[in-house]
């Protein structure tokens, strides 16, 4: 078993607040609540908040769930907390306009497979999954009141995003204040121990989590804030589903590696670090050999994206993407031998066919690909919004981006 020193020592790795005393501090508070809890014979209680905005967690979301997998791998109460209310609103932070707001339907089809795709990274039989609608939908307007009456306004408006809002112009509208308010009271409601986030979740876990469990009578929880975030598919911007620069864990083996492929140069070293744990001596090895020669940019992404297919979905599946990708980029065909076939049985849009075949998430997506080329018949460019497709003239390929293929056939 693991000593405490032990356990701060690997807790608090790779973690960052900004502020070197506010880690010094979170050190000690950290320790003294592994003391504590040892002492009164149970696990700390930890979780990690997320919200089904959409219906994939994506890489981004392991660099959380990897150390809640330290806590579990500790003997610690773990939670994966789904955000079916704070959803309702969705966080501003690190926003700069409001988010829509979803309905408790689609926040509920979200929401379906979370646990599934939480599973990749965390042991499922030493996970427990909450929902945060079992206590912040009972709260009546008392209780928002009573709440709400431990913070001030100018507590929210320093925060970085909604200073920057009110320097442009922009507006803020009062129910974006409840977020900060809803996942505070999820720490409250679960007398967390520990509470794991991004560099986003500053303000909601310090300030505003700790805060309200001080107010309640409750021992503020110990934040643990992941340092570095993970860029998205452009490199650059912070991986996003809203950006849509997300690589989903739920991807097809064949479009995650594409994906990994599509990465920029500079951005490999981070992928290696931080979704395949390299440090120190194998992360200066790979950046040597980059800046050198002597490693191909090229060869170092191939290794990434099958190791990225190989953990999240299995060793035979990462080769198979790999052999899908030597098809359709070094033979010069640019089409895999193994697409689907789908049938057509009467003229339909290819707007349509798209949406039907689950190509696209939407028509308006639809639209837009083949307004930017991104769509193609036998390898043309599709250049009207309004096409269509008839069963006299297939077979046909339809192709969406590099990586989505089908063959149409008349039936």
């Amino acid at each position: 078993m693991a000593t405490i020193d032990e356990q701060v020592e690997t807790l608090m790795s790779g973690v960052e607040y900004g502020d070197p005393q506010t880690k010094v501090n979170m050190a000690r508070e950290l320790r003294e609540r592994l003391i504590e809890a040892e002492n009164q014979g149970r696990p700390l209680r930890v979780y990690c908040g997320y919200d089904p905005r959409t219906s994939d967690l994506h890489l981004g979301h392991t660099i959380t769930m990897r150390k809640l997998r330290q806590f579990q791998e500790f003997g610690h109460d773990v939670t994966f907390l789904i955000g079916t209310f704070t959803s309702l609103i969705g966080d501003p932070s690190d926003k700069e306009k409001a988010r829509d707001q979803l309905t408790r339907e689609q926040v509920e089809e979200n929401a379906q497979t979370y646990a599934q795709q939480a599973f990749k990274i965390l042991d499922p039989n030493l996970t427990r999954i909450r929902r945060n609608d079992e206590w912040l939908s009972t709260l009546d307007f008392a209780d928002i009141i009573r709440l709400a009456s431990n913070f001030t306004v100018q507590q929210f408006l320093v925060r970085e995003n909604f200073s920057k809002r009110m320097d442009t112009g922009m507006p803020i509208y009062l129910h974006e204040f409840f977020y900060a308010l809803m996942q505070a009271y999820d720490a409250v409601a679960q007398e967390a121990d520990v509470q794991v986030g991004g560099q986003d979740q500053l303000f909601n876990i310090v300030v505003a989590g700790r805060k309200l469990q001080e107010a309640l009578g409750q021992k503020p929880q110990i934040a643990i804030i992941m340092g570095e975030s993970l860029p998205g598919t452009d490199g650059s911007s912070k991986m996003s589903k809203s950006m849509g620069n997300h690589i989903p864990l739920l991807a097809e083996p064949w479009d995650m590696y594409g994906k990994v492929m599509s990465l920029p140069d500079q951005a490999m070293p981070i992928f290696y670090k931080l979704i395949l744990g390299w440090s120190g001596v194998k992360l200066e090895e790979l950046q040597k050999g980059l800046s050198g020669g002597t490693l191909h940019p090229n060869e170092a992404k191939m290794q990434l994206a099958r190791e990225i297919v190989a953990i999240f979905h299995s060793p035979s599946d990462a080769e198979a993407a790999q052999k899908r990708w030597d098809e359709v980029f070094r033979s010069g065909s640019g089409i895999p031998e193994d697409i689907p076939q789908a049938l057509l049985t009467v003229e339909e849009k290819i707007v349509d066919v798209l949406r039907r075949l689950n190509m696209v998430t939407s028509g308006g997506e639809a639209r837009r690909l083949i307004e930017q080329n991104g769509v193609r018949a036998n390898g043309e460019p599709v250049n009207d919004v309004h096409a269509t497709l008839k069963p006299e003239n297939l077979p046909i390929v339809l192709q969406v981006g590099k990586r989505k293929f089908v063959r149409l056939v008349a039936g």
